[in-house]
C-alpha cells in the first residue's frame, strides 16, 4: 500500500477561512453605502420641509424635524432666501463619513 503524501483534505476550509473576513468586510461596506444613501434622500427631505417651515416662521417643527433624524441644522438668510444646511451620521458603524444636504426656500412666503 502506498500512501499519499499530498494529502488535500481541509483545504477548502483553510481557503474558506481565508476568503470570510474579506467576504464580510465588502457586505458590511455594502450595507454601510445603502444605509448612507438612505440617510441622504431622508436628510435631503428633512432639510427642504424645514427651509419651507423656517420660510413660514414655524421654527419649532423645523427643529423637530431635523431631530427626529438625529442630525444637526445651521440657517443662513439672504436676498429673502432662508437656507438649511443639515448634517446626519450614518446609522451603522462603519467608516463612512457624515451625510449632508441643503436646501432653501422663500423667506417669509406662504
Amino acid at each position: 500500500m502506498r500512501r499519499v503524501l499530498l494529502d488535500e483534505r481541509g483545504s477548502v476550509t483553510a481557503e474558506f477561512a481565508v476568503a470570510l473576513p474579506a467576504v464580510v468586510v465588502v457586505l458590511a461596506l455594502g450595507v454601510g453605502v445603502l444605509g448612507s444613501a438612505a440617510t441622504a434622500v431622508r436628510l435631503q427631505h428633512v432639510s427642504a420641509e424645514s427651509a419651507r417651515l423656517l420660510g413660514r416662521g414655524d421654527d419649532d417643527r423645523a427643529l423637530a424635524a431635523v431631530g427626529e433624524i438625529g442630525g444637526s441644522l445651521s440657517v443662513s438668510r439672504s436676498d429673502g432666501l432662508v437656507c438649511v444646511d443639515t448634517r446626519a451620521p450614518v446609522p451603522l458603524p462603519v467608516p463612512l463619513p457624515p451625510v449632508s444636504a441643503r436646501a432653501c426656500a422663500l423667506d417669509g412666503g406662504d
